[in-house]
């Protein structure tokens, strides 16, 4: 008898039958305007949002990393809604004790703590954590100087992950360069889930997807493809987009060096206007972008906006 095991499970929906909401979790958002103490600053925040969303309206307040949340303030983000995959953005209250700031909501009356020693802490521990399985081979990132992972670890002055970093190259997965225009290093992947969710719920593409358990989770492709060249990728960018590390970046750009440049108006190939605090040179390809955040799908490359480069 054969003992090779027999998946039984439906194969994946492809691009014509997956439908937005995709990657969501449960809605936990306030259902009412709310006044929320941060670090015993009062601020009124409007309905919907997160306790993260009050500590950024708060100048003063700590540092919270948070590397699964990205701005979804956009027409599609209650259906994609927080996904609170990292833990890397702990705070304490004193209604709830811990609890993480970019999904908790943002209750009338609710005091939150960003310096508290245990919430430090835990937000330390989990920064390591990710750390510890993520190939931190910066200076020939392609995301190097815009990575937000890099950010996070110069933000919370880590100096040695406590729990090591991932640097058995024997044990790296192959870089997928098969994309004219996509690369995929698996390596550099903290699986925050921003990519699917770009790919399946804004720009409602269904090529993306998590796939195994465990230690060998890992991006993968819904046809099944081993590559991204043979997957249904119809290169919108919107993943390299929203990607917070090098994991997913720009074919072109992958290995070259970023030189910040002065300001400037710009416009694309099809005459829209791209107003720009920055942008960065790297080889022949030129990449703008902006301090100011977008609405999510406004900013999703489509056949009317093909994307902000030049």
């Amino acid at each position: 008898m054969s003992s090779e095991h027999v998946d039984g499970r439906e194969a994946p929906p492809l691009t014509e039958t997956i439908a937005p909401g995709t990657a969501t979790d449960p809605d936990v958002k306030s259902e009412d305007a709310a006044t929320v103490s941060i670090d015993g600053v009062e601020v009124e925040v409007p309905e919907g949002s997160t306790v993260i969303e009050a500590i950024e309206a708060v100048e003063t307040a700590g540092n919270v990393p948070a590397l699964c949340y990205y701005d979804r303030d956009s027409s599609q983000a209650e259906k994609i809604g927080p996904r609170s995959e990292c833990r890397t953005c702990m705070v304490e209250t004193e209604e709830h004790g811990m609890v993480p700031s970019c999904s908790f909501p943002a209750e009338d009356g609710l005091s939150v703590s960003t310096d508290a020693e245990a919430a430090t802490e835990a937000r330390d521990v989990n920064l390591d954590l990710v750390l510890s399985d993520h190939n931190l081979r910066c200076t020939t990132c392609g995301k190097n100087g815009r990575c937000e992972l890099q950010d996070a670890s110069i933000d919370n002055d880590v100096e040695e992950p406590r729990y090591g970093v991932f640097d058995d190259r024997e044990a790296y997965e192959p870089l997928d360069d098969s994309s004219d225009f996509i690369q995929i290093d698996r390596n550099k992947c903290i699986l925050c889930n921003r990519c699917v969710e770009a790919c399946n719920d804004v720009q409602v593409e269904g090529v993306l997807r998590m796939e195994g358990s465990g230690q060998d989770t890992r991006i993968g492709f819904q046809n099944g493809a081993e590559t991204m060249e043979d997957s249904t990728c119809v290169s919108c960018g919107h993943c390299v987009t929203v990607c917070p590390t090098g994991s997913l970046v720009e074919q072109d750009i992958a290995d070259a060096a970023t030189i910040p440049l002065p300001g400037f108006s710009q416009k694309n190939s099809i005459g829209k206007s791209l107003e720009s605090s920055g942008k960065e040179t790297k080889g022949p390809m030129t990449r703008m972008k902006s301090d100011e955040p977008k609405d999510l799908t406004s900013e999703a490359r489509t056949e009317e906006n093909p994307g902000d480069w030049l």
